[in-house]
């Protein structure tokens, strides 16, 4: 069973933020670089891994899955959504390894059979895809599990955001701002809205980034994000449609670096003299 994983987690109030890789597809249907990613997220100091969890012919139309698209896995959308899907082997093995690496893992889940899929496995939260916000049968069923709950609020109107936060209820919830585009201009990012969906609701607020870089996600953290999540990837140029969106592993680790800093350089806001000032106070101030 997986670490619990409590909404204090997310915003404990000292400062420190939950540092999330999101995984997400970026396997290419191989549990060798799931695994290698995993690794990547561990060797970084992220909290948590996260995947992506659909059932194709529930999440998608026959007339989706029939368009054509060339992959690795085929000449149609199906094919290659049906690749990208790990099953029951799959996630049994990065449960395994998780666990043996010692970080939790949670999954996006697109429909209700995928929440009853992934709950075998004990997840110490849900993510909701900001695609899903809309989908009232989907929140209430991830509800239902009693597990704090993550919500990505990309692609959506206030008006949405605050339909779903109706739906779902505001106990065990994290809103989560992002840009559903991939990657995200970083003009469009619109980091205040972090702020505004904390006066909007009384729940916590983080921030998944799409974009190229990590300056705005640092940006995000100082204005107040409890929670970051980015995709991440072994190569950027691998092939896939999420991986130009994605961190490489010298860039995930620099980001959860520069977040650790950022944590220990806020302090407590009291204004003290510091007793490592007091040798150059003597030295150079002529009065006083």
């Amino acid at each position: 069973m997986q670490s619990t994983v409590r909404i204090g987690d997310f915003c404990l109030g000292d400062g420190r933020i939950f540092a999330t890789a999101e995984i997400g597809i970026n396997h290419n249907g191989d549990v060798g670089i799931a695994k290698q990613l995993i690794d990547v997220a561990v060797a970084s100091g992220c909290d948590a891994v996260k995947f992506q969890k659909r059932t194709v012919e529930v999440v998608y139309t026959p007339e989706e899955l029939a368009r054509s698209r060339e992959s690795p896995f085929g000449e149609t959308n199906g094919d290659l959504k049906r690749g990208l899907e790990f099953g029951q082997k799959e996630y049994e093995e990065i449960d395994r390894y998780c666990k043996e690496k010692g970080i939790i893992w949670f999954a996006s889940c697109w429909d209700e059979g995928s929440v009853d899929f992934i709950d075998q496995f004990s997840p110490p939260c849900y993510k909701i895809a900001s695609a899903s916000l809309t989908d009232d049968s989907l929140l209430q069923h991830t509800r239902s599990k009693g597990k704090p709950i993550i919500l990505a609020t990309g692609m959506s109107t206030l008006d949405q955001v605050d339909r779903a936060v109706f739906v779902l209820g505001a106990k065990e919830l994290v809103l989560m701002h992002c840009v559903a585009t991939y990657p995200a201009d970083w003009r469009e990012l619109n980091l205040r809205v972090i702020q505004t969906l904390q006066g909007r609701h009384s729940v916590p607020v983080g921030y998944s980034g799409h974009e190229v870089g990590l300056f705005s996600t640092l940006t995000a953290v100082a204005m107040g994000a409890c929670m970051v999540e980015r995709h991440v990837t072994l190569n950027r140029t691998m092939w896939g449609s999420d991986q130009a969106a994605s961190v490489e592993p010298v860039g995930i680790q620099k980001l959860v670096k520069e977040i650790r800093i950022f944590e220990q350089s806020q302090g407590d806001g009291v204004k003290r003299l510091l007793d490592s000032e007091i040798p150059v106070m003597r030295k150079l101030r002529r009065k006083g």
